[in-house]
């Protein structure tokens, strides 16, 4: 390997290790900025988890919520108790299923204003940052966010695999 080239991969190197590093510092702010949230519309970290995959990906079988929030059926059952008390979801019986008990979880949006308000000063923040970059530093920006998720998820199957 040449000199530069061996420069050139200490400095790649490095810079991975800069967004790693800024990667863990991102994870922190959230969890602490999510903390602080749930404290305010009196959501758990799990329960505003499920709710974020509710709005997203719902309606879902608390079955499939499970699987996507990595949480065991029985947990779940507690998670969606306390979120069905709060407001946030209704459990309706699927009337086309073999099961009868068989139910899907559905967002009510009722109180998603709520949401909205106090997030609001993180989507300011959000979109004054986003403001300074190109659209096409934007695709880049999402595309890497999209690969890291995907590696968060696969490093998370290999563990629950252990």
């Amino acid at each position: 390997m040449t000199d530069v080239t061996k420069a050139d991969a200490r400095r790649h190197r490095q810079s991975a290790n800069v967004v790693k590093e800024s990667l863990r510092d991102l994870n922190t702010q959230l969890s602490l900025l999510n903390r602080q949230f749930g404290a305010k519309v009196e959501l758990k970290d799990a329960d505003w988890n499920c709710l974020d995959l509710i709005n997203r990906h719902g309606p879902l079988s608390p079955g499939a919520l499970a699987k996507l929030a990595g949480l065991h059926p029985a947990t779940m059952t507690g998670v969606l108790d306390r979120l069905q008390r709060g407001g946030w979801i209704t459990r309706e019986r699927d009337s086309d299923a073999t099961d009868r008990r068989a139910v899907t979880v559905r967002a009510t949006r009722d109180r998603n204003p709520e949401i909205y308000r106090v997030l609001s000063g993180m989507n300011t923040r959000m979109d004054d940052l986003c403001e300074q970059y190109t659209d096409a530093q934007l695709d880049v920006i999402a595309d890497f966010l999209r690969r890291t998720a995907e590696a968060g998820r696969a490093a998370t199957a290999e563990l629950a695999d252990d």
